[in-house]
């Protein structure tokens, strides 16, 4: 990326050969995760310095180590995210980021998993902690993240309300445990759905990573001293507005988390990985990926991604040929 906009500004180019700097690792790039944190770096939302290559997400080989990296060697298999460089065949990492995989773990599931799965752990872990008999909101409950979060709220004991804007993504969010979901594009009153859906009462708490499309209706949907917790912005960033607004829906806290406060220290950064691999290992998540890309078609990527064409997740992985695959596996 030499500019920041539309998945347009996303070009295939070739550069020089990274080489590791003290503490760093260079990774042959196996896979990488699609994720809207990308399309928030390629719109400037998330400023990074230009010229960069986007992409936070990868799993692959340690290929060279730079002085004093103690934390992995030539040959370890690893994964890591927060880290932007994972569109390209190679990528310089710092090796106390790297997290090592188990040999039952391949490398397009630690891709797909990783930075969705620690952002759902800390989301039911911390940033609310669900408890057994919790009926939770969940928006887009049929993309990437959405499918994590039902999936582990529901193996917590909660109870998962989804919102999903085609019928067929109905589907695959009641597969992954949604006790309901409602269309939004079918409903005048969203938070009024919610609350008949729920015995006529609000909700302790709201997962909403859809952003200003839905944030009115998110805050409606609470009960008093419910929690917003406010992970993504899909639909764009939410405007300003009055806190007193919290006031008067009933003493409600908002949180704005982001992953790399949870993940600020390699014990909990390899805590929280241990925790996701463990629930794939146990099938408490399934890992859906629907679609593959190869480097030239990050662009392509980002725009079946921000136009809502996609469920589960998406990868690019720089060796799959440019044929546009769009299947569907699960692991």
């Amino acid at each position: 990326m030499y500019e920041v906009g539309g998945p347009e500004v996303l070009k295939e180019a070739e550069v020089d050969q990274p080489r590791p700097g003290p503490g760093e690792a260079v990774v042959e790039v196996a896979a990488s995760g699609v994720n809207y944190l990308d399309v928030y770096h390629r719109e400037g939302r998330y400023s990074l310095p230009l010229p960069f290559t986007p992409g936070a997400e990868g799993a692959g080989t340690v290929v060279e180590v730079g002085p004093g990296v103690a934390d992995v060697a030539v040959g370890d298999r690893v994964g890591w995210v927060e880290i932007p460089g994972t569109y390209a065949e190679r990528a310089v990492v710092d090796s106390s980021r790297l997290v090592p995989l188990p040999d039952d773990i391949d490398f397009e599931t630690a891709a797909a998993v990783l930075l969705q799965g620690m952002t759902a752990h800390y989301l039911v872990k911390d940033a609310y902690p669900v408890q057994g008999g919790d009926t939770v909101l969940v928006h887009a409950a049929a993309g990437g993240m959405g499918l994590l979060l039902t999936q582990l709220i529901t193996h917590l004991g909660g109870r998962v309300i989804g919102t999903t804007s085609t019928t067929a993504k109905a589907e695959l969010a009641k597969r992954a445990g949604a006790a309901e979901v409602i269309l939004s594009s079918a409903v005048d009153d969203l938070a009024a759905e919610v609350r008949r859906l729920n015995g006529g009462q609000g909700l302790p708490v709201v997962f909403d990573g859809v952003g200003a499309h839905t944030f009115d209706a998110s805050l409606a949907s609470l009960r008093s001293r419910g929690h917003l917790v406010l992970f993504g912005a899909a639909s764009g960033a939410v405007p300003p507005f009055d806190p007193i607004r919290l006031a008067h829906g009933g003493s409600l806290t908002l949180i704005r988390p982001s992953l790399g406060d949870f993940i600020a220290d390699r014990s909990e950064l390899l805590r929280r990985a241990a925790d996701v691999f463990e629930w794939v290992r146990s099938k408490a998540l399934a890992v859906t990926v629907t679609g593959r890309y190869a480097l030239s078609e990050a662009a392509q990527a980002h725009s079946d991604l921000e136009a809502r064409r996609t469920t589960g997740k998406l990868l690019v992985v720089p060796g799959a040929a440019a044929l546009g695959r769009r299947e569907e596996t699960q692991s």
